[in-house]
């Protein structure tokens, strides 16, 4: 056996000593030094929402924006506008498809050259606004280029078509629209299109024509998103069958718990799901809450003839916010009070059924009635804190806040380069 030097055995034991001595000394340290405080609820979602990207899928302001009065950098108020840039800046809104397309809700849809002038208006006038606030907006057509504008803290323009109309018939438009930065358009809007049904209406086609799959196809081999919102059912199936990219419905939301008919039934949700889309819920009244689309219903005749009014008073689709507004103070004693949460009810519904990977937001401002609580974008911080109030898990609100989306952009990106590289 080897004997240990006695030397040794005393240097030995006074290191341990010192060491315990340094290890009672930290402790003693730390119990004295403050804790940090946990985060409470309204905190966590606070912080969850700054970090997160977040992305809605359908806003209809660019009328308002190229209106000459009308600044979107000015602060506004729901009468004049749902969004604008401080608005957003607020509400955490990192960037937003801004609607294009030849659209006059008052006289009735154009077609033709007057759609397709109106459409590349509305796009130079968003190219503009970004070039004009080079140091506050950034147009975006990637995923990648959304990322970035979030690191250096601008603000994303995107640009989402709204209607097959505006194509004319015609796929050298279609290719046109793409090139200048057009990221979905909606197979058709709220009349039907020569080659596809709309919801609106009763259908005539009952889905696609041959047309209407190549517009499809040719979207996909653009890296064109297809956009099924405000498409009837038939044609809707017909682009989930045709479609090689994942598709999806910039504002829509679930027909389980409002039976209108721009709203998705829940095996359409499933398809969708299924082929990696995404539905991005609508905040419209009527499409969130059965009762209020009952009595919506009901309400007609004598709101025929208040808007009639209105129009005459609020001349212009760039005053349609104003008497939008208006309009929505003389229904509210006539109708149900539909709280914001609905929001939140139609997210919940989607992802029981499907998964948290298929659903977003897609607000549908300064395009329709709001919930209480959710007058304009400046109140987005409220859905993050009742997502994480209904036991969302941080990653999963990251996901419905924009994650989904940026994650569909990819992939229709991909699928598209795979298709120019084998045409090759």
């Amino acid at each position: 056996m080897t004997r240990r030097s006695p030397v040794l055995t005393v240097l030995v034991t006074i290191l341990i000593a010192v060491f315990l001595s340094i290890l009672h000394g930290e402790a003693q340290v730390s119990d004295r030094l403050p804790r940090p405080k946990a985060e409470s609820l309204a905190e966590r979602a606070r912080r969850i929402h700054r970090e997160a990207i977040v992305i809605d899928g359908y806003v209809g302001t660019t009328k308002q924006i190229q209106s000459p009065t009308f600044k979107f950098t000015d602060r506004h108020t729901p009468f004049d506008s749902h969004v604008d840039l401080p608005r957003m800046k607020e509400g955490g809104l990192d960037g937003a498809f801004f609607a294009v397309g030849g659209l006059d809700v008052i006289n009735g849809q154009p077609s033709g050259p007057q759609a397709i002038r109106e459409s590349l208006e509305g796009i130079d006038a968003l190219n503009q606004l970004a070039k004009e606030n080079p140091d506050k907006l950034s147009f975006c057509e990637t995923s990648a280029q959304v990322r970035r504008a979030h690191r250096e803290g601008k603000t994303a323009i995107m640009i989402g078509m709204y209607g097959g109309h505006n194509i004319a018939e015609d796929l050298s438009i279609l290719r046109t629209y793409s090139r200048l930065g057009v990221r979905y358009m909606h197979l058709t809007h709220d009349t039907h299109t020569s080659w596809s049904d709309a919801a609106a209406a009763k259908p005539v086609l009952n889905g696609l024509t041959d047309f209407g799959r190549q517009v499809v196809r040719e979207m996909n081999r653009l890296g064109m998103m297809v956009d099924i919102s405000h498409v009837a059912d038939g044609s809707a199936w017909d682009a989930l069958k045709t479609s090689i990219a994942p598709v999806i419905a910039s504002h829509s939301s679930a027909r389980t718990l409002c039976q209108h008919p721009r709203d998705m039934p829940d095996e359409m949700i499933k398809a969708l799901a299924a082929k990696g889309g995404i539905i991005m819920v609508n905040y419209n009244l009527f499409f969130l809450d059965e009762e209020y689309r009952q009595a919506w219903d009901k309400i007609q005749p004598e709101l025929r003839t208040q808007s009639r009014e209105l129009r005459e008073r609020y001349p212009g689709v760039e005053n349609l916010p104003r008497w939008r507004a208006e309009g929505a103070l003389w229904l509210a004693p006539r109708m149900p009070q539909v709280p914001w949460t609905r929001i939140v009810d139609h997210i919940d519904h989607i992802v029981k059924l499907v998964g948290v990977d298929s659903v977003g937001l897609g607000s549908d401002f300064d395009g329709a009635l709001m919930p209480q609580g959710m007058e304009d974008c400046s109140q987005l911080p409220k859905i993050t804190e009742e997502l994480l109030r209904r036991g969302y898990q941080e990653i999963e609100v990251r996901k419905i806040l924009g994650e989904n989306i940026l994650r569909v952009m990819d992939r229709v990106d991909a699928v598209g380069r795979r298709m120019r590289s084998a045409s090759q």
